[in-house]
């Protein structure tokens, strides 16, 4: 497929001009392609309104510029209420989230984890978690993290 890097570049004044930044560009589908674009707000928030206003610019700039040869379809969306914390630098504005946390090595014999953000360091990550009946605070080293989501609170 057509390379995503160009694309990328092609869309970055579409999502400066509309206040969103790229989650992710990827192609979807079998033999019926999609252009998924995933976007989100600084705060890593999203709404159909935006969603729809990027969609538009994007597709304009796709017919002005026709970059891609195949049919496709375009998907403008959100990365979803559960999405992956690609950069684990995002944690830093993230105290009072709720997350899932997948360790390196077990945490009190725990390799995943998942509890609202406390605090952030330097180096380390705390997280409140419900052991049983019991609220239960882990200080974890931010090198230890090996996958993070964000997680829906029940």
């Amino acid at each position: 497929m057509e390379n995503l890097e160009k694309l990328k570049e092609l869309f970055r004044p579409v999502f400066e001009d509309c206040g969103v930044r790229l989650y992710e560009l990827i192609w979807t589908g079998g033999k019926e392609k999609n252009l998924q674009v995933s976007i989100m707000k600084p705060d890593g928030s999203m709404d159909l309104d935006t969603c729809a206003a990027v969609s538009e610019k994007l597709s304009e700039v796709l017919d002005r510029e026709d970059p891609i040869e195949s049919e496709y379809t375009l998907e403008v969306c959100s990365p979803g209420a559960e999405r992956e914390i690609k950069d684990l630098q995002e944690l830093d504005q993230m105290t009072g989230v709720y997350v899932f946390l997948r360790l390196k090595t077990a945490y009190k014999n725990m390799t995943e984890i998942t509890g609202e953000i406390t605090a952030v360091d330097e180096n380390t990550l705390t997280i409140a978690y419900r052991d049983k009946a019991v609220t239960r605070n882990a200080a974890l080293p931010r090198d230890e993290i090996a996958y993070a989501r964000l997680a829906v609170r029940f």
